[in-house]
């Protein structure tokens, strides 16, 4: 597909408040340059990429895939990587370059790319560098768990594509998403504690800390994180469990190594917490749960209506429209 090569604009990846100027909403600072050779992005590893043919695309982290395929965009895409599990017929239609930090070089490289649109952290530095010398332009995304950070990384992919009209549809449904999941979250009395829980790492829990998807997922459905005291995700003592006193246990499914209700509520730190009382766990899909991709806020909304059984009434006049738009023309 021949696309039609847009006046280059300057888009900053890494602030809202910069993504916007690039977009035009502010008049006070320029966003077009002199070079007429394709669209110009700065991306997250602080580098200024130039975009010209999008026909032959590889996409790296499944929220990256998922926007693509959202965006109607699916047919330019030859590879995707192992994260890249919605929808559910992207593996089995696309070629898998394998895990998004174990990229290999030969087999990205080998599927002809014109152009690579990858999530930050993907890697390793070593597979990087050699992408950079084929000279294949490659753009790096911004992970950033928030509100803002989920419409700049839509309006990113849609740029970098010479889509933003289709882009704007996408946003324009994700905000009203994230407006009525404002409203049920307001609904809420009684926030619940949660505790995310990835696995189990000799024998002690991996949990989610501050700055973490998980984190935002649960302030976003409603509920506080029962963890406190670090970022990221960090393994913690039975005694911290305890003393976290989290109301729900809430993890992600991944296939065979999921974690589940009986092997955690088993756990004696685990079965003195509020959760194990009320036998309350919830285990949601990884990526729709934690991939801040365009399902985000119907994720948050099932994680609510599960942290909040009385909020049915509330939320089933609400159908996300993120789920049912058409955003291709």
């Amino acid at each position: 597909m021949n696309l039609k090569k847009a006046a280059p604009r300057r888009i900053s990846a890494t602030l809202g408040a910069t993504l916007a100027v690039a977009l035009g909403l502010c008049t006070t600072t320029p966003f077009a340059d002199a070079r007429a050779d394709g669209i110009v992005i700065h991306d997250a590893r602080g580098r200024d990429v130039t975009i010209g043919n999008t026909s032959r695309i590889v996409s790296i982290g499944g929220a990256i895939t998922e926007i693509l395929y959202a965006l109607g965009l699916q047919d330019r895409i030859v590879g995707i990587d192992s994260t890249s599990l919605y929808p559910p017929t992207a593996l089995g239609e696309k070629a898998n370059v394998g895990y998004m930090r174990q990229l290999s070089a030969e087999g990205v490289i080998g599927l002809n790319p014109q152009l690579i649109l990858a999530i930050e952290g993907s890697g390793p530095k070593e597979t990087l560098d050699v992408l950079d010398s084929a000279k294949i332009p490659f753009v790096s995304f911004p992970e950033t768990h928030t509100e803002q950070g989920l419409i700049d990384k839509i309006k990113l992919v849609a740029h970098a594509m010479d889509a933003d009209t289709r882009g704007a549809c996408l946003t324009a449904a994700v905000s009203a998403d994230l407006a009525e999941l404002k409203k049920l979250r307001d609904s809420v009395k009684q926030p619940a504690r949660v505790m995310f829980v990835m696995s189990f790492l000799n024998g002690r829990a991996m949990v989610a800390g501050q700055k973490t998807a998980a984190n935002e997922i649960i302030k976003l459905a409603g509920g506080v994180n029962a963890v406190e005291g670090f970022d990221g995700y960090k393994p913690v003592n039975d005694e911290a469990i305890v003393a976290a006193k989290p109301d729900v246990i809430l993890t992600m499914q991944r296939g065979r190594e999921q974690l589940d209700a009986q092997t955690v509520f088993a756990n004696p730190s685990f079965a003195m917490t509020p959760a194990a009382a009320k036998k309350l766990f919830v285990a949601m899909d990884g990526l729709y749960l934690l991939g801040f991709g365009p399902r985000t806020a119907a994720a948050a909304r099932d994680l609510a209506l599960s942290l909040y059984p009385d909020l049915d009434d509330k939320a089933a006049s609400w159908k996300p429209v993120t789920l049912t738009v058409d955003c291709r023309k």
